[in-house]
């Protein structure tokens, strides 16, 4: 039932680094992982990061230099690598998929707690 394993998360002092994974479940074969959207208390859930459909990376203007996005195709994992963490980055981050060959949304992931102590 689980299609979008992800893990990775934790709690690291501002100006450390974290790098989170998201990989789909092993009989999962028809959805594609493309993002981050990450949820703090009280606010909507936004889009941090993601793959395009013309394989180029986007990124949300908060953490432009920070994170970045990147793609395993032999593990078939997506992988976030947050640097320079502050406290404005603690959320639960949630990673996304898309089917395969459509723009139909696949999944969320479980979602892991990132925290960021100053």
């Amino acid at each position: 039932q689980v299609q979008l394993v992800e893990s990775g998360g934790g709690l690291v002092q501002a100006g450390g680094s974290l790098r989170l994974s998201c990989s789909p479940s092993e009989n999962n074969f028809t959805e594609r992982v493309m993002g981050w959207y990450r949820q703090a208390p009280g606010k909507q859930r936004e889009l941090v990061a993601a793959f395009t459909r013309g394989g180029s990376t986007s990124y949300a203007d908060s953490v432009k230099g920070r994170f970045t996005i990147s793609r395993d195709s032999a593990k078939n994992t997506v992988y976030l690598q947050m640097n320079s963490l502050s406290p404005e980055d603690t959320a639960v981050y949630y990673c996304y998929s898309m089917r395969y060959g459509t723009i139909q949304f696949g999944s969320w992931g479980q979602g892991t707690q990132v925290t960021v102590s100053s």
